[in-house]
């Protein structure tokens, strides 16, 4: 199957010159030392529609024949694709219709509507959408927009690639947030040919990661279930055109768990005061989960940052947790009056602040006499959730499995 070359993303390139904006490269200092050099995140997060999609969408309409244009288009996405294709269709004057699953995030519902696009949701699942959306090209003449596996689409994409190298010639690792496979599969092409040397690595979601199947098998395998908070690259098939690009461009695909994207996310806003979508950041995830894995410099994609607020609330929490930053506890203690009070003058002195707390003598293990308490705590970090949890044992509290 032949790839997208270089030479077909520089002419993308050009078409894009006014239509896309050329991304920052932040420096990120704090992830340095895990990885023994400098690493840098290119921000497609303050891509316009906040992602890198439109960069494909725009390429691939541009493409279109005056026929083609008159029959409208039609795409399915979880949003952020959607949003691309319904910004480049509006600028084309082109008549847009998407198919989104029934629990597309609001905001990248209601900016794809903005956009100017005719909104359905259909279907639990992006496949749902997608089988969808072709039924309704189909019906209409409407041409069906695919979100990665088109050459156009690759070689929008892969401009993102040509501005890593532009902006950091000396890239020895490239780490991308991959899906369906046509940012990675793009970045990749243009990466490999102006600099052969430098290693590409796709980044998966473990609980949706259809590539190492698919390698493994040597060819596209679909998943049976997925389930990840990374809606964005939740994609159950490569399709066979990326699956090529991989398989022949990509050094290495690598998973991050569901507890990393959280904490990407976390580090993200903490550090950078940036937001990114818990697919946006899986590069960010995968750089934290695997210390030392990747040669410097490193630059790693920041893909997206359409994140519904309730989501991220529950983001950070989650996020919160699994860097250590929240403490629960139960402790068992003698039910007299002042119990309580002491309990929570040790957490102050300890430096933990107390976000919950429940008081019970009901529960089933207490003997006649004692109370629990359970404690929700925000604290420092790991090192610091160890220090109260002995301080308060020392205390003479008893810390319950």
């Amino acid at each position: 199957m032949r790839l997208v070359s270089v030479e077909r993303i520089r002419r993308a390139a050009q078409l894009l010159e006014g239509v896309v904006r050329r991304t920052p490269m932040e420096h990120a200092r704090d992830l340095e030392k895990a990885h023994g050099g400098p690493v840098s995140l290119k921000c497609e997060n303050l891509q316009r529609t906040g992602s890198f999609k439109i960069r494909g969408a725009y390429t691939r309409l541009h493409a279109l024949s005056d026929e083609e244009r008159a029959r409208g288009v039609v795409a399915a996405s979880a949003g952020n694709h959607a949003q691309g294709v319904a910004l480049a269709a509006s600028l084309l004057g082109i008549k847009a219709t998407v198919f989104m699953p029934e629990r597309a995030p609001l905001p990248k519902l209601a900016a794809t509507k903005a956009y100017g696009a005719e909104v359905h949701l259909h279907g639990a699942v992006l496949e749902e959408a997608l089988a969808e959306a072709v039924a309704f090209g189909e019906r209409t003449g409407a041409v069906f927009i695919h979100p990665f596996d088109h050459p156009d689409i690759i070689a929008g994409q892969g401009t993102v690639g040509l501005e890593i190298v532009e902006q950091l010639p000396e890239v020895a690792t490239v780490l991308v947030s991959t899906g369906g496979g046509g940012l990675v599969g793009g970045v990749a092409s243009a990466v490999k040919a102006l600099r052969p040397g430098a290693r590409l690595v796709g980044v998966q979601a473990e609980a949706a990661a259809a590539f190492p199947p698919s390698l493994a098998a040597g060819e596209p395998v679909r998943l049976a279930n997925m389930q990840t908070m990374a809606d964005g690259i939740a994609v159950g098939r490569p399709g066979p055109l990326t699956f090529a690009h991989v398989s022949e461009l990509v050094d290495d695909v690598v998973t991050v768990s569901e507890e990393g994207l959280s904490r990407a996310v976390l580090n993200c806003l903490e550090r950078r005061k940036l937001v990114v979508e818990p697919a946006g950041a899986a590069a960010v995830a995968a750089l934290l989960e695997h210390p030392g894995a990747f040669e410097p410099p490193v630059v790693a994609v920041l893909s997206g940052g359409n994140v519904d607020p309730l989501l991220l609330l529950q983001i950070i929490q989650h996020g919160m947790t699994a860097a250590g930053r929240y403490l629960y506890l139960r402790l068992c203690v003698p039910d007299r009056p002042g119990s309580l009070a002491g309990v929570l003058t040790r957490v102050s002195e300890l430096g933990a602040n107390v976000i919950d707390i429940e008081h019970s003598r009901i529960a089933g293990r207490l003997a006649i006499g004692e109370v629990e308490i359970a404690l929700k705590l925000e604290t420092r970090g790991p090192v610091h959730c160890e220090e109260v949890t002995q301080e308060l044992q020392r205390a003479g509290y008893t810390v319950m499995p």
